[in-house]
């Protein structure tokens, strides 16, 4: 089992890669051999265990190995992640399948990779599932068998899904049909800088000092954020935004059984003030509910808040759901476009400060603007 270093006691400010190749090196630094042959074969954990087989980590260079970053952006240290295959994780994408596709009680789901249905052994074991009354789900994503796409037409967009979800079914001609779909996407987060200097740290590192790896890294935890400015979260909410809605309103449509938002606690933490900082209702099953002006008994979206836990003597560091949030495109809408525009310009918000900068402004060139007098009042 992993050990891991000890804590220090004053940890720096900035931020920090906390996983490479899926072994945790901040803000304690996993001492595993295991892990440092995965780190020196350049090997990506989640997409081996994926798929069963060996994969190599698909970054360049720059960035090679880097799963996630430690930021205070927030407040607080969280973990934010940077690669969209760290989110590979069995019980997350498990719970996302059963509360998309609601198999009845005791009914058992057999979820696999769409590319290791090419192996006999997998074709045998969604056989068994199926013909024992379970339901056998298949999902493509980037590197396992594709993105699935919606073609632009004259009036859309082309959208890509990041991970579809798709029901296998056998025919009475014992022939192989698809079912439903439902769509799971996983968001990330950009960092203002460059990775490329911690990346070329952290293999010279293991190149020079592979049996005293962990304790070498632990003594200099500046390697570790050298050239790596906060998360970019603006631009991420304002790129991701809209697709969500997209995505949110596609899953409300046949054959499609829903949407599922995967956001780490880190980034639906930053998101607030993008959404209003919105009252979330708990319901009865433990789930919470983000609703607008729209009524709706079974909400048609939903989005899992989750996290790593960074605690964890096991590597990788499993996931684990802190919140399952039902709600849909509207609502999103609602608090995005509606509730967050009147805040700003509500009376002495944010907007009110814009007279006053450039009050401000003109004064460094005209002192007449220096008046302290409210410039709404003095209008005419």
């Amino acid at each position: 089992m992993a050990k891991k270093a000890r804590v220090p006691v004053n940890p720096p400010q900035g931020n920090f890669v906390s996983e490479w190749f899926g072994y945790r090196t901040y803000p304690t630094v996993a001492q595993d051999e295991k892990g440092i042959g995965i780190q020196q074969d350049r090997i990506c954990p989640f997409l081996s265990h994926a798929t069963g087989e060996t994969r190599k980590c698909i970054k360049s260079e720059t960035s090679l190995g880097i799963c996630s970053i430690s930021s205070s952006s927030n407040g607080s240290r969280q973990d934010w992640l940077v690669c969209p295959y760290r989110a590979l994780d069995d019980l997350l994408f498990e719970d996302v399948a059963h509360r998309l596709f609601r198999p009845r009680r005791g009914q058992k789901i057999a979820l696999v990779p769409a590319p290791s249905l090419a192996k006999p052994e997998v074709r045998q074991q969604i056989s068994e599932a199926v013909r024992s009354g379970g339901v056998a789900i298949a999902y493509f994503q980037g590197k396992l068998g594709g993105e699935i796409s919606l073609s632009a037409t004259d009036r859309s967009p082309e959208l890509s899904f990041d991970t579809t979800m798709v029901e296998l079914l056998c025919g009475t001609d014992q022939s192989w049909i698809v079912g439903r779909y439902g769509i799971l996407e996983a968001q990330t987060m950009d960092f203002h800088g460059s990775y490329r200097a911690v990346a070329a740290n952290l293999k010279g590192a293991l190149h020079l000092h592979k049996d005293q790896f962990a304790k070498v890294l632990q003594q200099n935890l500046l390697w570790l954020s050298e050239k790596i400015e906060g998360p970019n979260i603006a631009n991420v909410f304002k790129r991701t935004f809209y697709q969500i809605m997209l995505k949110f309103k596609i899953g409300e449509h046949q054959p499609c059984v829903g949407c599922v938002l995967a956001i780490p606690a880190s980034v639906w933490d930053s998101w607030q003030r993008h959404l209003g900082k919105p009252d979330l209702s708990p319901r009865a099953d433990g789930t919470l509910v983000l609703r607008g002006e729209r009524t709706w008994t079974d909400p048609p979206a939903w989005i899992y808040v989750f996290d790593i836990d960074s605690s964890s003597t096991k590597h990788p560091n499993p996931l684990f759901v802190k919140k399952v949030i039902g709600t849909d495109a509207e609502s999103l809408a609602h608090y995005a476009l509606k509730v967050v525009p009147d805040a700003a310009v509500e009376a002495g918000g944010s907007a009110d400060r814009v007279l006053i900068s450039l009050r401000q402004r003109l004064a460094e060139w005209w002192p007449a603007f220096r008046s302290v007098a409210p410039d709404l009042d003095r209008r005419p």
